[in-house]
């Protein structure tokens, strides 16, 4: 079906992240994989062409661009190469939210010069070891010092993307304690240098996928963090934490459904190449009714996320909305993934064919952000049962 969500403008954008892909990602991408990290350079090379400041406002010396349609170009143009942009998607798409919409000025002319650039990457920390999708678990702690200066901050968390390279880290910890009625109460966002003493990143975590991504255990002994640092209110970051979930699930969305869309072009560009028995595997009749199966599954995803594209543009995507979203987008993605590497027979589980590292990649897309279970959850109690 012929889509109507994007504009020229867009279409624009659309072909100079293909040009950058191609010349500055496609080549090194595989030394990365192996790294498991990009290179700080990388970074600044994107922030050069704007990647980083497109949801900036213009008075901070971004674009001033409100929705997530030119991110959504970006996922599409990433997943249709078959690479990954390290941890932006951190920077971007889950630190970023908050220094907007909670900090203040001041915090915002500080910070965001460097992030738009890419000298300053970003990320946050909310998830634990003992606490995963329950935020109301989070025991890091911050206690405020008697003059009032700044706070001292003790605890860890794990699975922290882009933990290794981030230059502010957004803490979610406790300020003051929770109390018997109120479990989420006393939660804080603390941007904390991570060059500030009592800061340290603890293992790098080798993960099946996302190999690009850093993802890091961290901890803090004592790390004095200014009042100053603090984004929004003291004790109100469980509120603010929940008002960004609709952004992350319609991004998990929107990047799983590029993902899917990629893995049909893969396996068909694979399939008309492939010989099987003098044939080309694209003529076998199996062959057909697995790429149609996947075709129309596709269609149904892409349709989904441009009505959620234009539902968040205007503010209307609901919390219930970015649930079924991103239960039919990260299902069905892993399903369509699944069969598409199935296409591919033996050469599918070689990770020298982006089949296969799709399918590694996108696995996780089913926990984070909320997982499969818990979008059941909210669909449900929408339903009023």
């Amino acid at each position: 079906m012929r889509r109507t969500v994007f504009t020229q403008e867009h279409e624009a954008f659309r072909e100079t992240i293909r040009a950058f892909i191609a010349k500055e990602v496609v080549p090194h991408h595989d030394e990365w994989i192996r790294a498991g990290m990009v290179p700080r350079d990388l970074y600044r090379k994107l922030g050069k062409v704007g990647v980083y400041g497109i949801e900036v406002p213009q008075e901070y010396g971004g674009a001033g661009v409100t929705g997530y349609k030119y991110a959504a170009v970006i996922a599409e143009e990433v997943a249709r190469a078959g690479v990954s942009l390290g941890s932006t998607g951190a920077h971007t798409g889950l630190a970023l939210p908050y220094l907007l919409k909670f900090g203040t000025d001041e915090q915002k002319r500080r910070w965001l010069p460097g992030f738009l650039s890419g000298d300053i990457m970003t990320a946050i920390a909310m998830t634990e070891p003992g606490t995963g999708s329950d935020l109301a678990g989070i025991t890091a702690g911050a206690v405020l010092s008697e003059d009032g200066t700044h706070y001292v901050l003790n605890g860890a968390k794990t699975f922290i993307s882009g933990g290794v390279q981030a230059d502010l880290m957004l803490v979610v910890c406790r300020t003051p304690p929770a109390t018997p009625e109120d479990r989420r109460a006393g939660l804080s966002i603390l941007c904390v240098d991570t060059t500030n003493e009592g800061y340290a990143v603890g293992r790098k975590l080798e993960k099946i996928g996302m190999r690009t991504s850093d993802t890091a255990e961290l901890s803090f002994t004592d790390v004095r963090v200014p009042v100053e640092n603090r984004t929004g209110e003291e004790g109100a970051a469980f509120s603010y934490l929940t008002l960004n979930l609709v952004h992350e699930r319609l991004a998990c969305a929107v990047q799983n459904q590029a993902a899917a869309v990629a893995a049909i072009d893969f396996a068909i560009a694979y399939a008309k190449e492939r010989q099987v028995f003098g044939r080309p595997l694209s003529e076998f009749q199996n062959t057909k009714f697995v790429l149609a199966e996947c075709a129309a599954e596709a269609e149904a995803g892409q349709t989904m996320v441009d009505r959620a594209l234009e539902l968040h543009d205007t503010g209307e995507l609901t919390s219930a909305d970015a649930a079924r979203l991103k239960l039919f987008c990260t299902e069905t993605a892993c399903r369509i993934i699944d069969k598409c590497l199935q296409v591919h027979g033996g050469y599918g589980y070689m990770l020298d064919y982006p089949i296969a590292r799709l399918y590694a990649d996108i696995r996780v897309s089913r926990i984070w952000a909320g997982s499969s279970e818990v979008m059941k959850t909210i669909i449900a109690k929408s339903l009023g049962v």
